[in-house]
């Protein structure tokens, strides 16, 4: 097999690390500062990519249809939270989970009500498309290459906010003792709210960034919230760290495990076969791969042990 092919893939799987950890980032914020089960989480995602695909429609501008993207899902997470997620709180989480389930509900008859049925395409810009060449002769699209720096710039503004800033080290003494922050006269609500915003600001950016690669359409959110919950759970919960690690983790063992897996196959299987079990095996590669952590950490790789 050749080098050009694997580190092919190997971006590829960088390329879709990435983009989980934009998802994984604010879910494992909201999860480990509110303590709430959100599966939400992955509609903020579709709506992202519609706006984005309906602004970038109307406009012709990608960048536009970004902005629209990031502000939508924004103002849908501030708005979710103040009207639903803030009674669930101190609920119990089969609460959380049965009415942010209700949410999915909401969010996909309603997209459906005014898109349609019938997905939507977002145009790559005529900036970033075709190929760009990489030391070695290697052809790889310029847009995959974008997508990656920008998911590797937001770690580290994600980084330097909980790290360096004043909110950060609100969101940070939040996750460890809420009554604390609130007793000195930190504003609990609005600093839920802010990260509930945030972290649908994140999904909703990776939403309309995969848009451009994908179709969008209504329950997009689901699959990639499956795996969001995955990446958490190997980096740990409230980690930044620890999704941006489980992201790249998940990236690249799904990806490489999709492509070399049926090619491993071959050398002992008939083609149709080793094509069937290896992919059967890629798709369970990443519950495994969580499984394997949780037995030698149970927190995770970045989680804070009780």
């Amino acid at each position: 097999m050749s080098s050009i092919l694997i580190i092919e893939q190997i971006l590829n799987g960088l390329q879709f690390g990435v983009m989980l950890f934009l998802m994984a980032a604010g879910l494992t914020l909201i999860f480990g500062v509110m303590g709430l089960i959100n599966l939400a989480h992955g509609s903020l995602y579709m709506v992202g990519a519609f706006a984005a695909a309906a602004v970038a429609g109307l406009t012709g501008s990608f960048l536009l249809g970004l902005i629209a993207a990031l502000i939508a899902a924004a103002f849908a997470g501030a708005i979710i939270e103040m009207v639903v997620i803030r009674r669930l709180y101190k609920a119990a989480h089969l609460d959380q989970v049965l009415a942010t389930f209700a949410l999915i509900l909401i969010f996909s008859e309603g997209t459906r009500w005014v898109f349609g049925s019938f997905p939507l395409f977002l145009d790559i810009p005529d900036a970033l498309s075709g190929p760009v060449t990489l030391p070695g002769g290697i052809q790889y699209p310029l847009y995959r290459l974008t997508l990656i720096a920008i998911g590797l710039l937001v770690a580290l503004g994600l980084w330097a906010l909980i790290e360096r800033t004043r909110i950060g080290i609100q969101i940070r003494a939040g996750e460890n003792d809420r009554e604390m922050i609130g007793a000195l006269g930190v504003d609990i609500s609005k600093l839920y709210t802010l990260i509930f915003a945030l972290g649908a600001a994140l999904a909703g950016l990776a939403g309309a960034l995969v848009g451009a690669i994908q179709s969008v359409q209504v329950g997009m959110g689901e699959p990639v919230l499956i795996l969001a919950f995955v990446v958490i759970v190997i980096g740990g919960i409230g980690s930044i760290r620890g999704a941006f690690v489980g992201a790249l983790l998940v990236g690249l063992t799904d990806t490489l495990g999709g492509v070399f897996l049926p090619e491993l196959f071959k050398l002992f299987m008939e083609a149709g076969a080793a094509q069937k079990s290896g992919s059967a095996l890629a798709s369970m590669s990443i519950y495994m791969l969580m499984g394997l952590v949780l037995i030698w950490r149970p927190t995770g790789l970045f989680g804070a042990r009780t």
